[in-house]
């Protein structure tokens, strides 16, 4: 990266120069149409469902009796107003988790909602999920375990594919535009002992001929990558773009692998953003023992801003009850963090302090226009104080959208340095609020 000394005069655009000396593609990667769209929605929820739910484990061993499962309460779109009202633009559903149990009528296995007494054996839980999401205006997202803990053909990697490449299908082709699906790299031995080989370009490819419009996401992307971490935190610095052969397939291990997905690469050849997950609650599905154990109002706006506000996209996980309800302090939870992150983005005072006037800051909003690429690597945020010049923040990466806290500060002026950038790109928008 080369240094660079000009000061820049914030403003609402205030513009990148274009660095010399430094070799670089002749064209820095760029986000795809869906790839953007997914970034700008910045927070969705992910619903974590199923017999576990009635277990009360995590990970079920797919030995589950289908007729555990009966949400006799439940509403999908009560999961969808929920989401709505929290600001949230999509939900994942978690349509099989390792259990193998599937939440959708499938001709693949007898190991579903078919063989439940919930609606009597006729239910459709895919159906009314994504039929609630559209009934609200939201994207609708699938999570599909490659790892089935049922499925007797796991371990026979040809026959396995087979299967699993059969119920993607029905997934993909029944309930109409999908705007993400979400894989994991979870996988073990089947019941002849034999480790299962998933074949992901196959997978992948199924996605992109049945789903061309969605966005995938998994360790490997090859859309949307994973950040390294289920705690909802970004690295600092966050690039967009990566270096596809560091993480060649979902599962990779190593120190190398959790660099590129905490941090991406400002040389990487593909665009590829991250995603942060975290459950508001300690487990992932809903158990009656973590319900005193709800992330605080203060805890969820400290993820918002170090996961979005570290050019990511926050995926929080909100799990449904054996009601097949969002619970209670959950719902009012998300609406805490909403409402505080209304008030703390509720008036943009750069404006008044351009003008001169003095004004109290104690945030600040960042953006590169990504459409163009990402480029600042490091800057500098200053405020004219008593007629000075003070720091007020600094940092590394800025991508979408970059938040920065520092104590209440009255300012007559501000100003952005971009002290090193790769690359040229379009123009960083500044915004403030008290």
């Amino acid at each position: 990266m080369m240094d660079r000394r000009t000061l820049l005069v914030a403003g609402a655009a205030a513009l990148l120069p274009s660095v010399r000396g430094l070799s670089l593609p002749s064209a820095r990667p760029v986000p795809t149409p869906s790839q953007l769209q997914w970034q700008r929605d910045e927070l969705a929820l992910f619903l974590h469902f199923g017999v576990n739910t009635f277990s009360d484990r995590e990970w079920g061993d797919g030995s589950e009796d289908p007729a555990t499962f009966n949400p006799t309460a439940l509403d999908a779109r009560q999961w969808a107003r929920v989401a709505r009202a929290t600001g949230v633009r999509g939900m994942i559903l978690t349509a099989k988790h390792h259990d193998g149990f599937c939440l959708w009528p499938t001709a693949t296995t007898t190991h579903s909602v078919a063989a439940s007494p919930w609606r009597g054996g006729s239910g459709d839980l895919v159906r009314e999920f994504t039929d609630a999401c559209r009934a609200e205006g939201l994207r609708v997202g699938l999570y599909l375990s490659p790892w089935d803990r049922n499925a007797p053909v796991y371990g026979d990697s040809p026959r396995y594919n087979d299967f699993y490449a059969d119920q993607l299908t029905e997934l993909l082709t029944r309930y109409g535009p999908i705007a993400q699906v979400w894989f994991d790299g979870a996988v073990e031995v089947g019941p002849d002992g034999r480790r299962q080989q998933y074949d992901w370009p196959r997978i992948w490819g199924l996605v992109r001929r049945l789903q061309p419009e969605a966005v995938i996401f998994s360790d490997a992307g090859p859309d949307v990558r994973w950040i390294g971490n289920e705690r909802g935190i970004a690295g600092d610095p966050n690039w967009s773009t990566v270096i596809p052969a560091t993480v060649p397939c979902p599962g990779a291990s190593g120190d190398d692998v959790i660099a590129m997905l905490q941090h991406g690469d400002p040389h990487g050849t593909v665009w590829r953003p991250g995603e942060a997950d975290v459950s508001i609650r300690p487990g992932w599905f809903w158990h009656p023992a973590e319900d005193a154990q709800v992330k605080s109002v203060d805890a969820l706006v400290d993820l918002y801003f170090s996961s979005v506000g570290r050019n990511s996209k926050l995926l929080l996980n909100v799990p449904p009850t054996r009601d097949g309800l969002i619970h209670p302090t959950d719902a009012a939870r998300l609406a805490g963090m909403r409402t505080r992150l209304d008030a703390t983005f509720a008036e943009d005072r750069f404006g008044a302090a351009e003008a001169g006037r003095a004004v109290t800051i104690s945030v600040s909003d960042l953006r590169e226009d990504i459409a163009q690429g990402q480029a600042v690597s490091r800057y500098r945020l200053e405020g004219r104080v008593d007629g000075r010049w003070r720091e007020l923040s600094r940092g590394t990466t800025i991508g979408y959208r970059k938040l920065d806290r520092f104590e209440p500060i009255p300012v007559t002026g501000v100003r952005l340095q971009i002290d090193e950038s790769v690359g040229s790109a379009g123009p960083v928008g500044i915004r403030l609020f008290t």
